[in-house]
């Protein structure tokens, strides 16, 4: 590669000039004559910073409380702002989306102003003299003067006084699953068209005018926890209150599940039936597997056909809804920071289902599946209970090993930011293409997540992460494995991490005592280009897998050429990737493979 490079050269003075001529008998040039000193011109007038003001109105306060949710309030507050009014402008927030600064209030109540003042904010991630942290501009001295929509939004929090001693305050799930962005309850503004031009400033005030409502109108006795869907044909809807969760919540906790009966249930009133347990992101009013899809085409399209056909077997499917103060799952495992969520799901909601909808309570007849999220939480619940299960399919799980949390190497890397040497720093991806090409990278999701909400507070990826995984910090928040503005690892942290919750590790540890119970029940399937770089663990737990010998894991591993997330498995057609209607099919083979001998239920 060529460079150009121009030399740029200054006249000297020319008094210096005339000292170095060489003489010639000529007089010399009289000295140039001294420039006089000229009063610089008085400045101009600084204009005010670019502000918004931010302010509560009562008919918002209003439609919060008759949910439950009394000012004043203590929350995240947002500026969003955007080139386009439609979506609103909170619609068009993500990793890749328009811009948005944040602050924590407290006690904010009707009438009152919150200030966003991003004065001394420079850089990603750095917080303003006036608390506020923006994505992905520091300040709004970064925003190009034009014309933008701009929408306030507060995402309100509740306090937990938690059984550890710890006071925190966080969103308490509203039926929307852990999306504060469009959970009922929390408060928003209309978007207003402003000319924003950061050279001029200007303070503008802002009004949160409404609450959000609950997506199914509350009956009496109602809560807004997991939502309130209604039944529907074969699609059953139910809520408890869970005691283990609310202990440690120290406020009541709910746990619910969407039920999938098989055609004749309601008929055969003595049959008992086994089930399949699907993982995954909070399901809201969607049954499991699509079932009731009408898109013609569509995945879950083509499982209704399937399932109210006479070729569909005899089972049961549950998804759980179990969205908490982090997230919209709980990953079913329990945790230091999230609670005993595994405890309440196998010990008071399985049961409940159970004995509502006459599933048979044994190992044989439970089998378990998900995709990403869910396809860890499958594994999990496989590996930590390992005879409560008679099988696990993980698609595209989550990281399952940290050496390859993703593309970070939490056990040996110094920053997960960035990787390189003394020379050169090199962004580590996050989100690729299936061609290779980068979509975002990890600082660019951490920073969001942290103008979204500190303290793990964002209801995203990397929060909950970190709040399941690792330990309580000493504010009684999650301890963050690194560093969110520099990406600096913290490795005792990561110690933690691996000594409760990689699965890979955890497996070597203890399979001497946990192989014989999960002896063939491993079904791992993932896309050799994964969109998160998540068959990089899997090749890891193959690894392992593959070589253990006392007894051997009879684990089964599939990889989808150049497919990215989430891949879910070959179909047995040879026509492409497996669907929903052939897993069942399968799943169904394995269970009554297991059936005891004489069993008719």
């Amino acid at each position: 590669m060529h460079r150009r490079c121009r030399l740029l050269f200054a006249l000297a003075p020319f008094a210096l000039l005339a000292a170095l001529q060489p003489a010639t008998g000529q007089p010399p040039r009289p000295p140039a004559p001294r420039a006089r000193a000229v009063a610089a011109p008085a400045p101009a007038a600084a204009h005010p910073p670019l502000r918004f003001a931010v302010r509560l109105d009562a008919a918002a306060a209003d439609a919060a409380a008759a949910l439950g949710l009394e000012p004043p309030y203590t929350g995240r507050l947002l500026v969003i702002v955007s080139r386009q009014g439609e979506p609103e402008p909170r619609a068009q927030v993500g990793v890749t989306g328009v811009p948005f600064w944040g602050r924590d209030v407290e006690g904010y109540d009707v009438g009152e102003i919150a200030l966003f003042d991003t004065t001394g904010a420079d850089a990603p991630g750095e917080t303003s003299a006036g608390g506020v942290i923006g994505y992905p501009l520091p300040s709004f001295a970064d925003l190009p003067d034009g014309e933008y929509w701009v929408q306030p939004f507060l995402n309100v929090y509740t306090r937990f006084d938690r059984a550890d001693g710890h006071t925190l305050w966080m969103h308490l799930n509203s039926g929307a699953g852990q999306r504060p962005l469009r959970s009922p309850g929390n408060l928003v503004g209309r978007p207003v068209k402003l000319r924003l031009d950061p050279a001029r400033g200007g303070e503008f005030e802002l009004v949160l005018e409404s609450a959000l409502p609950p997506i199914e109108p509350l009956q009496p006795g109602e809560v807004l926890q997991q939502g309130n869907p209604r039944d529907e044909g074969l699609v059953r809807f139910v809520k408890i209150r869970s005691r283990l969760l609310s202990e440690f919540w120290g406020r009541d906790v709910y746990i619910g599940a969407n039920v999938l009966l098989p055609r004749g249930w309601e008929e055969q009133p003595g049959r008992r039936y086994p089930a399949i347990y699907l993982q995954g992101h909070f399901p809201g009013r969607r049954a499991p597997f699509g079932y009731g899809d009408t898109r013609p085409g569509s995945r879950g399209a083509e499982f209704t056909a399937f399932w109210d056909s006479p070729e569909a077997p005899e089972l049961v499917a549950v998804t759980f809804r179990d969205a908490n103060p982090y997230y919209d799952t709980s990953y079913s495992v329990d945790s230091a920071n999230v609670g005993p969520y595994g405890s309440a799901l196998t010990e008071e909601l399985m049961p409940y289902l159970e004995r509502t909808f006459r599933l048979i309570p044994e190992e044989w007849a439970r089998v378990t599946a998900g995709g990403s999220t869910g396809g860890w939480e499958a594994l999990a619940m496989q590996i930590f209970y390992p005879e409560v299960f008679g099988g696990a399919w993980g698609w595209c799980p989550d990281p399952v090993d940290f050496h390859y949390y993703q593309i970070v190497n939490v056990y040996e890397d110094a920053n997960a930011y960035t990787t390189g040497n003394e020379w050169h720093r090199i962004e580590r991806p996050n989100a690729r293409r299936p061609d290779g090409n980068i979509v975002s990278t990890v600082r660019m999701e951490n920073l969001m997540e942290l103008a979204l909400g500190p303290k793990g507070r964002s209801a995203g990826q990397w929060a909950i992460w970190q709040a399941v995984f690792g330990p309580v910090g000493e504010d009684g928040y999650p301890a963050p494995i690194w560093d969110p503005v520099t990406g600096v690892i913290d490795r005792a942290v990561a110690e933690y991490w691996g000594d409760h919750f990689d699965l890979h590790q955890h497996l070597r540890r203890t399979w001497s005592r946990v192989g014989p119970a999960l002896r063939g029940k491993l079904h791992v399937a993932v896309g050799d280009m994964d969109t998160y770089y998540l068959e990089e663990a899997v090749y890891l737990l193959q690894e392992f897998l593959d070589s253990v010998q006392d007894p051997p894991a009879q684990a089964t591993f599939e990889y989808g050429r150049r497919q990215p997330h989430c891949w879910i498995g070959h179909s047995p057609s040879g026509s492409g990737q497996l669907t929903y209607a052939e897993f069942v099919q399968r799943a169904a083979r394995l269970m009554a493979s297991r059936r005891p001998a004489g069993d008719v239920r």
